[in-house]
């Protein structure tokens, strides 16, 4: 499929454009729902496509199309895949679906906006993970903030609008100099290599000065390390995860944040080796700081949608320690593990959600004896929690086990250090969850409450199958990263 003419992978990019530009001219009721509904199921079955057509042998970028944009400036429309953006590709259609599924009842005002706003959202999500050439990747990093303004900024808490700006400021300070550094990256070199390209491909073909690659490293890892969150740059995650709706967040956290872990995999380890081997303690121990202080700050939540968005700076430094070990393992658990943060924080970010549409509260307090009275609910979250903390078996194991190994090989203490981390995830989580689902059923409102329904549990059902998968047979999911890994270290 991958040697086919057709532009397959464009198709699946724009797809969920169409829908929303379709979702435009529909007018209100019910049938919106279910056609943006029916756009993201689309989108996401035919991106298996991609997967079972995908050649593991190869480092090559894989289903390919490209046209020239503004030719005079070497800006091409320049998509493809290889093994390290493609599980990112799927997990981002998988996410996009389950989420407005997940709004049905959720959202009950302007939901032909929103799932306008969710359907662009897709489109740049999918557009960042494919794109080849960097400025066109700069459009669909800068288009993604624009319909996650809105989610957040019209259909989110009290704090709505704090939240969003804080979160549209943070991200558009990082993006300015990202732009900077690629313009910058563009201009100094065509000359001497007769070269006026955005070709990532080309361009990390370069012999670039060290000093060069340090200053260019910096704005491109800045503007990633903002949206990673990397410690220090995580303060606006918060706000924005806690007033963000049910799917908002789950996208946020199951994708967007992924743009940032991608971005250094993706364009400063290529770019700029020299610059990324120096960085790697300055960046083992903002990641292992974050590890240890997201998980400390987590514990001290009492609302358990702001104890999840917590949870997700730790987790992303697990991500950011794999990725600056530089070796084989410590790259293939940091990619793994952005499909098991996607994976474990978007589906305890929905069960939030399904616990507050029936309670209408998030405080922890306000809950205990769940299990007595919806034991669905609770064997569900169950799961998912300890697939969070990186139970054996299921998938967060995996990933964590080999961010692990590849940190020891680099230095112990990155290992030992970053492994309190894990300690001290489940000790949040099992505090939580014991609070909420264990004890006496002794408040009123509690007594009343609804097991999970028929579309709640196809909602969970996929993402714990995933869960399960990863976790007794990941290779189906490592695999086809294995060589492009290879090319990416032997390039450095």
């Amino acid at each position: 499929m991958n040697q086919l003419s057709f532009p397959f992978l464009s198709l699946i990019i724009f797809l969920p454009l169409a829908g929303a530009l379709f979702v435009t001219l529909l007018p209100a009721g019910q049938t919106i729902r279910r056609v943006a509904l029916g756009f993201a199921l689309l989108t996401f079955i035919l991106s298996l496509g991609l997967y079972f057509g995908f050649d593991s042998t190869t480092a090559d970028m894989q289903f390919v199309d490209r046209a020239h944009w503004f030719a005079p400036l070497g800006i091409q429309y320049y998509v493809g895949l290889d093994g390290i953006s493609l599980l990112l590709v799927l997990l981002t259609t998988l996410l996009s679906a389950i989420s407005i599924l997940s709004t049905w009842t959720a959202i009950t005002d302007r939901v032909k906006e929103f799932m306008i706003s969710m359907l662009l959202l897709e489109t740049a999500l999918l557009g960042v993970f494919s794109a080849v050439d960097l400025f066109a990747f700069y459009v669909f990093w800068e288009a993604s903030l624009i319909p996650m303004y809105f989610i957040i900024g019209i259909w989110g808490g009290p704090r709505r609008i704090y939240a969003t700006i804080k979160f549209v400021l943070y991200t558009m300070a990082g993006s300015a100099l990202m732009l900077i550094a690629i313009l910058a990256l563009v201009f100094a070199y065509h000359q001497t290599y007769n070269l006026w390209t955005f070709d990532l491909l080309k361009l990390q073909t370069l012999h670039i000065a060290f000093r060069t690659q340090v200053w260019m490293f910096l704005a491109f890892a800045l503007a990633f390390a903002i949206k990673v969150p990397l410690f220090p740059f995580h303060t606006w995650l918060p706000d924005a995860h806690v007033e963000a709706p049910t799917a908002g967040s789950v996208i946020l956290a199951g994708v967007l944040l992924k743009m940032g872990t991608y971005g250094f995999v993706r364009f400063c380890l290529p770019l700029f080796p020299d610059a990324a081997k120096q960085a790697v303690p300055l960046m083992a121990t903002l990641a292992i700081v974050g590890i240890i202080y997201g998980a400390l700050v987590a514990f001290a939540q009492r609302d358990v949608k702001s104890l999840v968005a917590y949870s997700s700076v730790s987790h992303l430094g697990f991500v950011m320690l794999g990725v600056f070990a530089l070796n084989p393992e410590g790259l293939s658990g940091g990619i793994l593990q952005m499909v098991n943060h996607g994976l474990s924080t978007g589906a305890l970010f929905l069960m939030v959600g399904m616990i507050y549409e029936r309670r209408h509260t998030r405080q922890i307090a306000d809950f205990g004896g769940l299990w007595r009275q919806l034991p669905l609910f609770a064997s569900f979250f169950l799961v998912i929690m300890l697939s969070s903390i990186g139970l054996p078996g299921l998938n967060g194991f995996v990933g964590e086990f080999l961010v692990l190994v590849g940190a020891f090989r680099v230095n112990p203490w990155y290992a030992v250090l970053a492994a309190t981390g894990v300690v001290l995830g489940a000790v949040y989580m099992l505090w939580m969850f014991q609070r909420m689902m264990f004890g006496p059923l002794d408040k009123v409102p509690n007594q009343q409450l609804q097991d999970l329904n028929r579309r709640e549990v196809a909602i969970l059902v996929p993402i714990v199958i995933l869960i399960l998968l990863i976790g007794i047979y990941p290779q189906p999911f490592l695999g086809p990263m294995q060589v492009s890994i290879g090319h990416l270290l032997a390039g450095m």
